[in-house]
């Protein structure tokens, strides 16, 4: 949700509900599900091994070496804190209060620490990869996005990478490459604005197109695997059940086209969208009302609700925050600040959702950031 300035009321916070946590830890198709606690103090990640049906084994922690700002609910305003790369072997996570990135092996549930980078701005909220090519997404000062190279698990700074957003204190909240990798693509909260930037051929950035959203609130921005741009919005401010999500293709010169505006996702504060690796469908996180909806992606990026459009609830009061889907495209997975649990949903054939419990470990209402699954 927004920070201070741009927030929403949620839902008043439940006690911790918590359903057993399987253990299936040499199952071979079993992945790993981590999230951030984003501590002042320390900043680490929790690591769950996840079972063949889709629950979670008890985390194992892991410093970042870095320090989180610390926070109750949602203090990063941001998705994207805590990024898998695209082969699912490195995992990328910001450190907002020391103002660096940190870089890790992924070994099943392990993590190796390898680096830990200076963001090249202050308060780095969100982290986006592709290819030999890494941004990160710094909400302080003068809002920026910084370069990095990746290769051989390493991050190099682009020399010239800088590109400022179209204000300071933009409310920066979500980055993402297009599926080419042609397109780098911003949200400002502030603003309401949706910014896009060319990648040009030695990794920096041309200058800013801005394209104000089509409905209020925008937050975070995805991009569907045939190109469409996905992006979630918590609508007006004080209106029950105001929240949207929008579809848009990106045109060659950086401006946005519209597909799918404004497509409601019956629930307060959707702020977090996840797309299936397969591209079938989006997830929107509707934290005020501890729901998440659901759309099927056409293949021009038209969205279509699922039946009932709200495919999944967590416990009234849950505050469901960033979400995340495994690679497989099987289960989802949810950031409940409210009770302090991982919320398990397995995705069924037609998208819909089959709640399959929660897992505890997550600290509720300690401005835990962040949500990765492979």
């Amino acid at each position: 949700m927004h920070k201070i300035g741009y927030s929403l009321v949620v839902c008043a916070f439940a006690l911790s509900l918590t359903s057993p946590i399987h253990s299936n830890a040499q199952d071979p198709q079993a992945g790993a599900v981590f999230v951030m606690t984003n501590a002042a103090d320390k900043n680490e990640i929790l690591s769950f091994q996840r079972a063949a049906d889709g629950t979670l084994q008890a985390a194992r922690r892991f410093a970042t070496g870095g320090r989180g700002s610390g926070g109750n609910t949602d203090p990063l305003g941001s998705q994207g804190s805590l990024t898998l790369s695209q082969d699912r072997s490195l995992l990328f996570a910001v450190n907002a209060g020391s103002g660096d990135v940190s870089l890790f092996r992924v070994h099943g549930a392990n993590l190796a620490l390898t680096q830990r980078i200076p963001a090249g701005g202050s308060e780095p909220v969100a982290i986006a990869q592709h290819g030999n090519l890494v941004y990160v997404l710094n909400a302080g000062g003068s809002s920026d996005v910084v370069g990095f190279y990746l290769f051989s698990g390493r991050l190099t700074p682009i020399p010239g990478s800088l590109r400022f957003l179209s204000t300071n204190a933009s409310g920066a909240a979500s980055l993402a490459f297009s599926s080419d990798g042609s397109f780098l693509a911003v949200t400002e909260k502030a603003t309401n604005t949706i910014d896009v930037f060319q990648i040009e051929s030695n990794g920096t950035l041309s200058s800013i197109v801005k394209n104000p959203s089509a409905d209020p609130g925008v937050f975070s921005v995805t991009f569907a695997p045939n190109g469409a741009l996905l992006v979630a919005e918590t609508g007006a401010a004080g209106v029950p059940n105001a929240s949207t999500v929008s579809s848009y293709a990106v045109l060659a010169n950086g401006s946005l086209s519209a597909i799918s505006t404004g497509v409601p996702t019956f629930g307060n504060a959707n702020c977090w969208n996840a797309v299936t690796p397969d591209g079938r469908f989006v997830y929107d996180s509707n934290a005020g009302s501890a729901t998440i909806a659901g759309f099927a992606i056409g293949t021009t990026g038209a969205l279509t609700p699922l039946p009932g459009t709200v495919v999944g609830s967590n416990p009234a009061g849950a505050t469901n925050l960033d979400i995340a889907v495994s690679a497989d495209s099987r289960f989802l997975y949810s950031l409940n600040s409210g009770n302090g649990t991982i919320g398990i949903f397995a995705i069924q054939p037609d998208g819909t959702l089959n709640h399959v419990g929660a897992a505890g470990g997550v600290s509720a209402s300690a401005g835990f950031n962040g949500i990765a699954a492979n």
